[in-house]
């Protein structure tokens, strides 16, 4: 992301009697209810457990004149323990049914929760399907932090961002980065409009006035980086030397102030994966839509989304997350800096590599408090450690994005450039598809450079407070 700027629900005693009834008459299965939330720091009612989701499969319908969705979403998940009951994230929308294997499913509302009852009690272990059924008038959720996610209605269309919990908005779903899955959404717009996903275009088919795209995601990915851009676009497509593809849609407002540097690209990319090593996607590309729709580029899997032309510095680092924050999932929302303080660098190494300031220059500035023109943010850079962010509407602070790309710098002088950019490369590759903490990160890198102290690294600049006494 680049941003220019809890209560826990637990179960009635109604609720816990029912669980009991339905467990007595299992059959067998003697199963409790999942977990509403997984107690996240910051979010404590994201996600739900019991279980794991290895797909969504969604189908959208949306009228953007009467800012209409109807959906039905079918997801496919594992039960890891014997489940009576089990909870996924919805916020507003009217459900019409819910069925578990087919068979009816009782289920009830709280809040973000959809509870689900299925008929017949889940064993642990056991793959399952349940489908949601559907609609309403999705909502724009305010985060702790002021910004706009969720659904977000734009001048011809609409614009779904999930971070950090958005995406409840517009589909039901396990949504905590700690759960990734694939993905097929299919949306149906009127057929004068585009809409744009994640993945592959696997068809685009009209009937009558309405026209339906189909978007496909083989790799695993977080319910907070999955998109869909309705409204007019600029198509282009094409591959890069290597032959990935590339499919970039651009608002026709936009198309001329964003040629420039979306021309840059196909070299961005060159040199992102000699960097960071190869590419973990399938494709590649970018969603340009007007200034205003967000307040924030974002760094949806495949295809990251900007609300307006993107600055150069923009565009390496929403394209450096495909790997550090898309591939590379934080394990909770407290990990965020392994995204930003990764993404950060990255363009750190770019101004480095292509004649502006080095790393050690840039690091130099923040330090001596010159670096930012708002002597309130060079304050703040110091507020709090990257690795312990004050509270869930601080997360996408300078300390997550500046402080964090300054540890990565600390590390970078303790052990050389070689180990570094070997470090950099490992971590992708080791991590790929996958999650992972900063207790994990902080092993591997203690790991690849054995005999070297990073304590006073850790204590000082990853989790100590304030600003350390020297740079």
């Amino acid at each position: 992301m680049y941003r220019s700027a809890p209560v826990v629900r637990t179960a009635t005693a109604a609720t816990a009697v029912l669980a009991l009834t339905l467990t007595g008459c299992a059959g067998g299965v003697h199963g409790t209810p999942g977990g509403h939330g997984l107690r996240d720091a910051y979010f404590p009612k994201a996600g739900n457990g019991g279980y794991d989701v290895s797909h969504y499969g969604l189908t959208l319908d949306y009228d953007p004149a009467r800012r209409h969705l109807t959906g039905t979403a079918v997801i496919t998940a594992r039960a890891g323990q014997d489940l009576s009951a089990f909870d996924l994230d919805l916020e507003g929308l009217d459900v019409h049914s819910v069925t578990v294997e087919g068979a009816p499913a009782r289920f009830s509302r709280a809040g973000q929760e959809l509870t689900v009852r299925p008929h017949d009690e889940l064993a642990q272990g056991e793959t399952f399907v349940v489908t949601v059924r559907y609609s309403g008038t999705p909502r724009t959720i305010t985060d702790p932090d002021d910004s706009k996610e969720g659904w977000l209605p734009t001048a011809d269309g609409a614009l779904a961002l999930g971070e950090p919990t958005g995406s409840m908005a517009w589909f039901p779903g396990n949504d905590h980065p700690s759960d990734k899955a694939a993905y097929d959404v299919s949306v149906t717009v009127p057929k004068d409009l585009q809409a744009v996903s994640n993945g592959e275009l696997r068809s685009d088919t009209a009937d009558g006035g309405r026209r339906t795209y189909l978007w496909h995601t083989a790799e695993p990915m977080a319910t907070y980086l999955a998109t869909v851009a309705i409204g007019h676009f600029d198509i282009t497509r094409g591959t890069l030397e290597d032959g990935l593809p590339v499919y970039v849609a651009v608002d026709p407002t936009q198309s001329e102030a964003s040629r420039a540097v979306l021309a840059k690209l196909p070299e961005i990319m060159e040199w992102e994966e000699h960097t960071f090593g190869p590419y973990p996607f399938s494709s590649a590309g970018v969603i340009v839509d007007r200034p205003g729709d967000a307040g924030y580029a974002l760094e949806t899997q495949n295809r990251p989304v900007f609300a307006g032309a993107p600055e150069l510095n923009t565009l390496v680092h929403e394209l450096a997350h495909q790997w550090y924050g898309d591939s590379v999932t934080p394990r909770s929302w407290r990990d965020m800096w392994l995204n930003e303080g990764f993404a950060t660098y990255a363009s750190w190494l770019w101004d480095e590599d292509h004649g502006g300031d080095t790393c050690q220059q840039t690091f130099d500035s923040l330090y001596r408090g010159d670096y930012f023109g708002d002597d309130a943010d060079n304050k703040a850079l110091w507020s709090y450690p990257p690795a312990r962010p004050s509270d869930a509407a601080h997360i996408s602070d300078r300390p997550v994005y500046e402080r964090g790309a300054m540890v990565l710098h600390k590390i970078r002088q303790l052990v050389g450039d070689d180990a570094f950019f070997g470090i950099l490369r490992g971590w992708a590759a080791a991590h790929r598809h996958g999650n992972a903490d900063t207790d994990e990160f902080t092993a591997y890198v203690e790991k690849k450079a054995p005999g070297k102290d990073f304590g006073p690294i850790w204590k000082t600049w990853l989790y100590g407070d304030g600003k350390p006494a020297r740079p």
